[in-house]
């Protein structure tokens, strides 16, 4: 399926301008967005992601986006997916920025630019990742927003690809581990798979949410870390076969890391139940 766009009432085609070129969104990256799954023509968990905006919009200081004028959008590119193709799986993305503004970093309140695309997508059953050179500011002023500013993951992820990896592992300011540019990190050891706190500077993701819940009520040992449990360097331990890695996100679901700074690397037993668990459950709970 070809990309499906709908801006600001309209669907529009991939190379047709539809955004002033003094939106803030393009200016100085003033928006938010979320990035959704979409499984048979259906939105994966959609209430979660329409709140994670309204959360990231809030601190930045936007208004609440107009939650009917985005679920509008949705429904139009899904219509007009499945008109094309019928029912598909792939990725929907919902952008909203701070609308016509001015030059620099001041902001003009007016009405704000909302966007929705989607396209059809396959994801792959497991990761190849790198550590990252580059830190997660966890004091800055948008840390754990999902904004449109996004050339730092930009930059550590062309660095991962450019050594064959699909994903770039992050540190914070203070060496304790973080997350991926697009995605959150879990680790499985001591018979657990733990996450790191939000307090680490990563983002509050969906897939992350929805693991520590589904895991739970499957009686998996899954868990969020406790304070300074999970440093950096606990990715030493994963080479030696004790210790090993998932990626979670809408773009990655739950996704083993097999290869991590160019060796190798097992995939743990939990992790295997815990990306089995959730391949039925986001198909059989759509929007939990």
């Amino acid at each position: 399926m070809s990309l499906v766009i709908w801006a600001e009432g309209r669907m529009v085609g991939a190379g047709e301008a539809v955004m002033s070129a003094v939106d803030h969104g393009i200016t100085v990256g003033d928006g938010v967005f979320e990035t959704c799954t979409v499984f048979d023509g259906r939105v994966f968990a959609l209430t979660r992601h329409l709140a994670r905006l309204a959360r990231s919009a809030a601190g930045l200081g936007l208004e609440a986006p107009d939650e009917g004028k985005v679920r509008d959008g949705v429904a139009a590119v899904l219509q007009e997916g499945v008109r094309a193709d019928g029912p598909f799986d792939g990725r929907l993305r919902i952008t909203v920025t701070a609308g016509v503004g001015p030059l620099g970093s001041g902001r003009v309140e007016g009405a704000q630019t909302v966007v929705v695309a989607a396209q059809e997508s396959v994801m792959a059953p497991e990761s190849r990742s790198v550590r990252s050179p580059w830190p997660r500011n966890e004091r800055s002023a948008v840390a754990g927003l999902k904004t449109t500013s996004y050339a730092e993951n930009v930059v550590a992820l062309a660095h991962a690809k450019a050594q064959g990896a699909d994903e770039t592992i992050l540190p914070n300011t203070v060496g304790e581990l973080c997350e991926g540019t697009g995605s959150n990190v879990f680790v499985e050891r001591d018979g657990e798979l733990v996450t790191p706190r939000l307090d680490s500077g990563a983002l509050a993701g969906i897939t992350r949410e929805l693991l520590i819940e589904w895991g739970t009520e499957a009686g998996l040992p899954v868990r969020e870390a406790r304070v300074s449990e999970l440093p950096f360097a606990v990715l030493d331990e994963v080479g030696d076969g004790g210790t090993h890695l998932v990626l979670t996100s809408s773009g990655r679901n739950v996704q083993p890391v097999t290869w991590l700074d160019g060796v190798d690397v097992a995939v743990g037993e939990i992790s295997r139940e815990a990306r089995a668990l959730f391949e039925t459950l986001c198909r059989e709970r759509i929007d939990p």
